[in-house]
């Protein structure tokens, strides 16, 4: 790594700039020192990097969120409380930008954000939690995604549902292969549209009923007699639709090796819940904070067991999977429950860029997705 030079920091001269808050008109007043310092701000935290490297899993590979010309971003917890680093799942999501040095964005710009941010609050503005300046290394530490309400659950299941049915109901059908949360991309308005298609394949022609190949695609979410046979049909997209279903209900990974026994399958784990309206409860999304129709959640939970379906010819066309998934955001069915809350979908302003699906945020920290990471498609074994 190329090193920060002190010609950098000591660029930054007295500055003062003035901007007009959002509400009453007044102004804020961004003074700099001469020498560049941060100025402190009560509301947000000086990190170590020792902590941030903490939080972030040593910013590990699977931590990371997205990347750009400034550097790159990962997912961290920390206590909501004392903002000391905590074990993932506990405590509060936050994003880390960790600048390059030789990136676009140098120490000036970093400081510039810390000083703006640490002042300026608002809905629509991001919030920063806190900064680190050890050495050359600077990093932002942010507020991280918020929890997907459930209409914008079901609108993004429905987005997805959409683009398989649409390949499996062509002339010549295809069939994706590798499904999984990490290739759906949603748009400003929360649009799913797959993207990746470089495992899809030809459905099978005339009399044949599968389409046998080599067994590619993702643990977790492929069907198991594929992975047992290398039998490809619509069917497995169904399975793995299934998975994916199950994710926007509990807010987990199909996969979470940091978990303990049965709960790192969320398949394995769920599926003794899917069928007990009682218990379902026990799945879901706790960030949900109770705020779905308790007959919708289990209507949406018996279609996902019904994708998963040990017997391939038991799980629905993904036609069939539409109208149901459909009838779920119907606005009647969803009024007559009264447990949960009348709030519109959020929309978000539309962006030039598109973010990757995660079954418990949304995109709202700058240029991160807040998803697993998308992992190349490699051999199930």
């Amino acid at each position: 790594m190329s090193k920060m030079g002190s010609k950098t920091s000591s660029s930054v001269g007295p500055l003062s700039m003035t901007i007009s808050s959002y509400s009453g008109g007044s102004t804020i007043s961004t003074p700099r020192s001469e020498g560049g310092e941060v100025l402190l701000s009560p509301t947000m935290k000086p990190f170590s990097l020792l902590e941030l490297k903490n939080a972030t899993r040593n910013f590990r590979s699977d931590s990371l969120l997205g990347e750009g010309g400034f550097g790159y971003v990962f997912k961290g917890w920390i206590d909501e409380f004392t903002h000391s680093a905590s074990k993932p799942g506990s405590g509060i999501v936050i994003a880390v930008k960790k600048l390059k040095p030789e990136g676009f964005q140098g120490h000036k710009e970093w400081l510039t954000e810390v000083t703006y941010l640490g002042q300026l609050h608002h809905p629509n503005l991001v919030k920063l939690i806190g900064y680190c300046s050890e050495g050359e290394n600077r990093l932002l530490v942010y507020e991280g995604p918020q929890p997907l309400p459930w209409a914008t659950r079901l609108k993004v299941a429905i987005g997805a549902a959409k683009g398989l049915a649409f390949l499996h109901d062509a002339k010549d059908p295809v069939i994706y292969r590798d499904f999984k949360a990490s290739n759906i991309l949603l748009d400003g308005e929360f649009n799913a549209k797959l993207s990746d298609f470089g495992l899809a394949k030809a459905g099978p022609t005339g009399d044949r009923t599968h389409v046998s190949t080599q067994v590619m695609g993702t643990h977790g979410y492929a069907a198991p007699e594929y992975v047992a046979t290398g039998r490809l049909t619509t069917k497995s997209d169904v399975y793995s639709f299934g998975v994916v279903l199950l994710e926007l209900l509990s807010g987990r990974r199909a996969v979470d090796k940091e978990r303990l026994g049965i709960e790192q399958d969320l398949v394995e784990w769920t599926k003794p819940y899917l069928k007990d309206k009682r218990r379902l409860f026990r799945i879901m999304d706790t960030r949900l904070e109770g705020q779905y129709p308790q007959k919708g959640a289990y209507a949406a939970a018996t279609l996902a067991l019904q994708c998963l379906s040990i017997e391939p010819k038991a799980r629905p066309r993904m036609s069939e999977v539409l109208v149901n998934l459909e009838e779920l955001l119907n606005a009647k069915n969803v009024s007559k429950d009264r447990r949960i809350l009348s709030s519109p979908v959020p929309q978000s302003p539309r962006r030039r860029h598109q973010s990757r699906l995660t079954p418990s945020a949304s995109p709202r920290t700058p240029s991160a997705s807040p998803l697993p990471t998308p992992r190349q498609s490699t051999q199930v074994r």
